[in-house]
């Protein structure tokens, strides 16, 4: 039996990763201000995305969608920060919630261009 491939799919079960890492970051001032950074960036792809499916036009639709790039690539970051300064206890989930983010941005990406590309 074949997968089907679900990219919102693949971003809900993302933002609820996050969710649940947020949960169990370090309690502290900066662990804080990160849990709430990456919350936000980290469950608005799945939102963003949502919304880009009801695109008004071609050109809704391509905005809508590098905005939830913009938003993967800011979790990334907010993600390598906590890395670095050790506000997560897990560096193995860390390291996995960036590699699929990475997945994530490449695949947006091509989403664009080839967007961009029929829009012509």
């Amino acid at each position: 039996m074949e997968r089907k491939f679900d990219l919102e799919d693949r971003l809900i079960d993302f933002a609820s990763e996050i969710i649940s890492f947020t949960d169990t970051m370090v309690s502290s001032k900066a662990g804080n201000h990160m849990s709430s950074q990456l919350l936000r960036s980290g469950t608005s792809t799945a939102l963003n995305y949502g919304e880009a499916q009801s695109g008004e036009s071609r050109r809704d639709f391509i905005h809508k969608l590098k905005i939830v790039l913009k938003e993967l690539r800011e979790s990334r970051v907010a993600l390598k920060i906590i890395a670095k300064s050790n506000l997560h206890h897990d560096l193995g989930i860390v390291k996995k919630l960036i590699d699929e983010c990475n997945q994530l941005i490449s695949i947006f990406v091509k989403s664009v261009e080839t967007s961009e590309r029929k829009n012509l």
